[in-house]
Order: structure tokens, then C-alpha cells, then sequence
């Protein structure tokens, strides 16, 4: 639930200090990659504590191997993609392959999902939730990108 409430109080800041006069602000798809930049810090930098490192293991697939390499590389790659959204240059890649993240991760919230593996303490996320979620992130950063 983090980084949905990350997501949207921090579009809708940026949005609000747009209205009230900062002029680069005025762009909603600005404001919704400084969103998506907040909370893909957020979920990036979770990977590196360790309260969350071992249960986000724990999501992986058995099938995959190195699942704490997986887990360290994907908050790697999330927070890269948050620094590039907030460049101008980058933005619209940053955005794509953020989406291309989220599909790929997918695997491991199902799998999370389905076997009931709590994220630091907090109970299990049911799959409709986790697999709306993902639609969402994914579907915001495809209109981040356009």
C-alpha cells in the first residue's frame, strides 16, 4: 500500500505546486513521472534493507537461482529508473523500462501471492490486489513514457 499512497501524494503535490504557480509543474505527465520517481526510491531502496531483503527472497520463484542477487539487481535497476524519469533526456526510456521491469517481476508477486509470503511482518497481499497493483505501475509508466 506504500507506494501507492507514494505514488499518488506525491503526483498530486507535484500537480497542487503546479496550480499555485510553479510553471514546469503544469505538465501532468511531468508530475506523474515525479510520482513514479518517488515511489520507485521508495520500493528500490527496500530492496537493500534487510527486513524486507530476505522476505522479497523469499518471493522469488524456485525456480530461479540467486534470489538475493535478483532482489539486490532489481532495486538497482528501480532506482536507476527513478533518476531517469526526472531526467528529460531519459524520461520516456526510464518509463519503458520501468514497465518492462514490472512485467518481469510480475512472476515473483505471483508466486508471492500464492504462497502467502508476508513482506516484513505484514500479511500476505492476495493476488487480485498485487495483480491490480501491477497493471496500475505498469499502465502509469506506459503514459509516463508517451
Amino acid at each position: 500500500m506504500a507506494p501507492v499512497i507514494t505514488l499518488t501524494a506525491v503526483t498530486l503535490l507535484a500537480r497542487l505546486a503546479g496550480l499555485l504557480g510553479a510553471d514546469a509543474l503544469t505538465d501532468w505527465q511531468l508530475c506523474l513521472r515525479i510520482g513514479l520517481a518517488a515511489m520507485f526510491t521508495l520500493t528500490g531502496a527496500v530492496h537493500f534493507h534487510p527486513k524486507f531483503r530476505t522476505d522479497m527472497a523469499r518471493m522469488i520463484p524456485e525456480r530461479l537461482p540467486a534470489p538475493a542477487a535478483l532482489v539486490a539487481l532489481t532495486g538497482v535497476l528501480e532506482l536507476a529508473g527513478a533518476a531517469g524519469l526526472l531526467i528529460p533526456a531519459t524520461a520516456t526510456a526510464a518509463a519503458l523500462c520501468l514497465a518492462a521491469l514490472l512485467v518481469a517481476m510480475y512472476p515473483a508477486n505471483y508466486s508471492a501471492a500464492k504462497r502467502g509470503i508476508p513482506l516484513a511482518g505484514s500479511p500476505a497481499t492476495p493476488i487480485g490486489i498485487r495483480t491490480a497493483e501491477q497493471a496500475l505501475f505498469i499502465a502509469l509508466c506506459v503514459l509516463a513514457a508517451l
